[in-house]
């Protein structure tokens, strides 16, 4: 069966290209006898807020997008916190702790020599002792996802054909703050996987996210959606 998902974070209200993405999903469930899904991506509870997620609901309702089901991230943290665990035990998942400030620098060096603004991976060399003396100093990590420079990421995009890309010339992404709060890459990847979601219809600014997750979903040993 096919199922879509409409993800928006309610921290404003929808704007056109929202309502774009959340017709293209549930036209193309209803098209196919599938289940088109609401999550509500309110991770952020600084920014997030109650009024804005009535206000999504109430705009699907107006122009007849009605979801089969709604699930919220917010209610779902002990399903994170079981797969990063995992994935921190299987080497995918590490603890890095620059700063925001460090690692700016770092990105304007490497800019400053008409490179690329990857992050090098120093996090990786540090002993258990060095990273215990930072934590003694009150450093707390963030975390990053390790992506695999061995395997590159290619996939058939049903919109824009064949893509490919070199996990090298991309950073590690963060997928944890030094605070416990979750950044969208990896709770977005899991929540696909635990619902069902079998192809996913997304912004063009989200396709270098989709390189990215389809290492996560290979880490979960979870078959990827198809995405457009």
């Amino acid at each position: 069966m096919i199922v879509t998902r409409f993800a928006p974070s309610p921290t404003g209200r929808l704007h056109v290209g929202n309502i774009r993405t959340a017709l293209h999903n549930f036209m193309w469930a209803r098209a196919n006898g599938g289940r088109f899904l609401l999550r509500i991506d309110d991770t952020d509870a600084e920014r997030s807020e109650e009024r804005f997620v009535d206000a999504i609901r109430s705009d699907l309702g107006w122009l007849g997008l009605t979801p089969d089901a709604e699930v919220r991230q917010s209610e779902r943290f002990a399903l994170y916190q079981a797969r990063f665990d995992a994935l921190v035990a299987a080497g995918r998942v590490y603890p890095a702790y620059e700063t925001a400030q460090e690692l700016d620098l770092k990105r304007k060096i490497l800019l400053g020599r008409g490179l690329p603004p990857v992050y090098d991976r120093a996090a990786l060399t540090l002993t258990d002792d060095q990273r215990m003396a930072l934590e003694a100093d009150g450093v707390t990590p963030h975390w990053r996802f390790r992506l695999d420079h061995a395997a590159p990421i290619t996939w058939d995009d049903l919109i824009r054909g064949p893509q490919r890309f070199d996990p090298v010339t991309m950073s590690d992404p963060v997928v944890r703050r030094a605070d416990g709060s979750w950044l969208y890459m990896l709770p977005s990847a899991i929540d696909d996987v635990e619902m069902g979601v079998t192809h996913v219809v997304r912004g063009e600014d989200h396709v270098s996210n989709t390189a990215l997750q389809l290492q996560m979903f290979d880490a979960m040993g979870a078959p990827p959606p198809a995405f457009a």
